[in-house]
């Protein structure tokens, strides 16, 4: 992980981008990061990394373990800790990461843990067809059917799709785009959805298909501006525009 921050998922709302559109997003507080320990490849670690803390929290609440770990470094107690492998920023223990760490425009990862649905039948949790409602179809209008074999090998295969726990599975929502970086209030508004619930902790991560500087990121938003162009007609009249100073010393 080149770049990232631990953040907590506060809502969504709906802002306006340059282009006058409406654009759902999702708003993440990401700040103040603290940095714990820094890792080098020197080191007796061996590999290069920073270990960030996020949210505040008592002393008391922490195991003995983990607090000796971040009073070694003399850091402040943190509820959670994350370590982001490559980081390119050159930081030492005590310094402050904020959201200013990304741009509008650039395209990070979202980790998270899901909603928890509960116990869910095939239907809802694997998306099964269901029996049929009528022709004399009785009490399987949601169930799976058949799930084993008599002769062989007369027992349930693993991985068979049956009903069972949904949600609350870490996932990764990949290339989603930064709309709004507002430094002053720690917090990063992302086009999209991110996985979790309100007040969940997210880690908001570069993206590793469309890293910040790269020749896809820059042919995504060019495209974005020639679309913007073309569909309110400024391509014409900057070519209109472009055609008539053109002509202008000719007249002359």
């Amino acid at each position: 992980m080149p770049l990232g921050l631990l953040g907590k998922k506060l809502g969504h709302t709906r802002v306006y981008d340059e282009y006058g559109n409406v654009v759902a997003v999702s708003v993440v507080l990401c700040g103040p990061n603290r940095v714990l320990q820094v890792k080098t490849k020197e080191g007796k670690d061996g590999y290069k990394a920073v270990q960030l803390g996020f949210d505040d929290q008592k002393e008391q609440r922490l195991a003995k373990g983990t607090l000796g770990h971040i009073k070694k470094f003399n850091g402040t107690a943190v509820k959670r800790i994350r370590e982001f492998r490559d980081f390119t920023l050159d930081v030492k223990p005590g310094d402050i990461v904020g959201p200013n760490i990304f741009a509008k425009g650039d395209f990070v990862d979202a980790i998270g843990v899901t909603k928890g649905q509960g116990f869910e039948g095939v239907v809802k949790r694997h998306h099964f067809r269901g029996g049929d409602s009528t022709h004399g179809a009785k009490g399987w209008h949601r169930r799976g059917g058949a799930i084993g074999q008599r002769l062989f090998p007369g027992t349930v295969m693993r991985g068979t799709k049956m009903p069972g726990h949904m949600g609350q599975v870490r996932r990764t929502t990949q290339n989603l785009e930064i709309i709004q970086v507002r430094e002053a209030e720690n917090i990063l508004l992302i086009k999209g959805g991110l996985p979790g619930a309100e007040g969940d902790y997210v880690i908001i991560r570069e993206s590793k298909k469309i890293p910040k500087g790269s020749t896809r990121q820059k042919m995504i938003l060019d495209a974005r501006k020639k679309l913007y162009a073309r569909s309110s007609g400024e391509d014409k009249k900057a070519a209109k525009a472009a055609k008539a100073a053109a002509a202008a010393p000719a007249k002359k």
